[in-house]
């Protein structure tokens, strides 16, 4: 990097070009204006993003991100690791953009290009996962098979619907597999059709209904999903209106804590941030305050 650059725009080069340039049309006056030493570069390929920060994230006061969830994954680790870590910028370009909406950073692209460039930072938790790191989620069970079951054509052309079409389809298949959880030397041991490791507050664009998630506290919320049947819609409803978790009775569990780790009967895909690669068993560590995040100025 250039001794004078100090500012990187990454952006997720899979957008179609038409849409990309408008983007850039969007972003980089803006941000040019107030970074005039200003780095672009765009991926071609998977782990670039990654790649980018790991190279160049040292020596920058501020990486922005544009593109989805899964970019955003990328340049996490990439970042993460690092001794001297940039500020991150997350300019919202994916199909649900889980994150942003955390951070409560307009949609809009021209309102989130302003909002992070006159805005304030904020400190937020990271989880590491055997050797990768996460921000927003670690799941197994039916969100590994939602995802799975996502038809590329239909993503494209659905947007986050089609979260919701296969959610419903992988709903009538799952079946419950047996696990081992530790959660800061608590131990549990039981069947689920899924768990998930929530740091952030979103998935597929819907907000998770415990109203205690907190991204600085470094704990993960640990939600078991014993069943799928009309009680859990009882149970999540019920969740809605308080931080306080009953888990006796409940078709929903839910832990805090800031050592995890995960084991199951038979080795199991694991969903990391909306991609899935990962594989039990996992040791989830969460890292407090870890990355310094851009956020609106007014929340």
């Amino acid at each position: 990097m250039d001794n004078l650059t100090k500012t990187l725009l990454i952006i997720n080069g899979n957008a179609g070009q038409k849409n990309l340039q408008r983007s850039l049309e969007t972003i980089v006056p803006i941000l040019a204006a107030a970074h005039p030493k200003l780095l672009i570069l765009q991926t071609e390929k998977p782990s670039d993003a990654e790649n980018f920060c790991r190279t160049y994230g040292r020596e920058a006061d501020a990486i922005y991100i544009y593109g989805g969830d899964g970019t955003v994954h990328e340049c996490i680790n990439g970042i993460a690791p690092l001794e001297k870590q940039p500020r991150i910028a997350i300019l919202p370009g994916g199909t649900c953009n889980d994150f942003a909406r955390t951070l409560n950073i307009p949609l809009n692209l021209k309102a989130a290009c302003e909002a992070l460039v006159n805005g304030k930072e904020m400190l937020v938790d990271a989880a590491a996962v055997n050797d990768d790191y996460y921000l927003n989620f670690w799941g197994i069970g039916l969100i590994t098979e939602a995802s799975n079951n996502i038809d590329g054509n239909q993503k494209a052309l659905l947007g986050k619907i089609s979260y919701f079409l296969s959610a419903f389809k992988t709903v009538q298949q799952i079946e419950p597999f047996s696990f081992k959880l530790m959660v800061d030397g608590e131990e549990i041991e039981d069947k689920a059709v899924m768990i998930l490791a929530a740091n952030g507050q979103y998935i597929g664009t819907n907000l998770l209904p415990y109203p205690g998630i907190s991204i600085q506290d470094g704990k993960a919320d640990i939600f078991i999903l014993k069943e799928t049947n009309l009680s859990v819609i009882k149970d999540i409803l019920n969740m809605r209106g308080s931080e306080a978790w009953d888990n006796t009775g409940s078709s929903i569990l839910h832990f805090q804590g800031s050592q995890i780790s995960i084991s199951t009967e038979s080795e199991m895909e694991a969903d990391t941030d909306g991609e899935v690669y990962g594989k039990t068993p996992a040791m989830i560590t969460v890292k407090k305050q870890h990355l310094r995040m851009a956020v609106p100025a007014e929340e």
